[in-house]
């Protein structure tokens, strides 16, 4: 009898409240994007290639469904919040072309499109705003047997395209996005 009031609260709500999301709606992405499910909700550690253990870099980037699936947010941050940024990467139905906007704490801002090729995918961006002279980046991640990835990246500056970074993920669940 002690449920009877707590059923009865139950019946009396309106019946169009929205019931929480199961974990399959949770990981829903739109069709364009289901290339990234596998990232999604995971946590990776990247080493740059040019990291030592006298100086070590690493980047620590996060994985998100966002917008109800519509998009895929991704948040990083470079030696524990030395830099960082926040990607949001979505269906562009006009180009039909995957579209992303990054932001960064270094003041700076890209815009740019995604491209899928077999298992991997290349991103072509136009920098607004970087201090050191980047106008474009070029890069390409494609993933690796133990379920990461790795990122090449070209920038341009000065007029021409010069070797950037390059950066060796895998899953660290631990891992903390951090920004100062």
């Amino acid at each position: 009898m002690r449920w009877l009031p707590l059923i009865v609260l139950i019946a009396l709500l309106p019946q169009d409240v929205p019931k929480p999301e199961s974990k399959a709606e949770n990981t829903r992405l739109n069709e364009h994007l289901k290339f990234f499910e596998p990232y999604v909700g995971k946590t990776y550690r990247g080493e740059f290639a040019n990291s030592t253990p006298e100086k070590p870099i690493f980047d620590i980037a996060r994985w998100e469904r966002a917008l109800n699936g519509q998009a895929v947010r991704v948040l990083h941050s470079v030696n524990n919040g030395d830099y960082g940024g926040e990607s949001i990467m979505m269906w562009d139905s006009k180009s039909e072309k995957i579209t992303f906007w990054y932001f960064t704490t270094a003041g700076f801002h890209t815009t740019g499109t995604l491209q899928i090729d077999g298992n991997k995918w290349i991103s072509i961006e136009k920098v607004t705003g970087n201090a050191n002279g980047i106008t474009e980046v070029k890069a390409t991640s494609e993933p690796t047997a133990e379920g990461g990835f790795v990122t090449k990246s070209e920038y341009f500056k000065n007029g021409k395209w010069e070797p950037g970074s390059e950066r060796s993920y895998q899953v660290a669940e631990d891992a903390q996005v951090i920004f100062k």
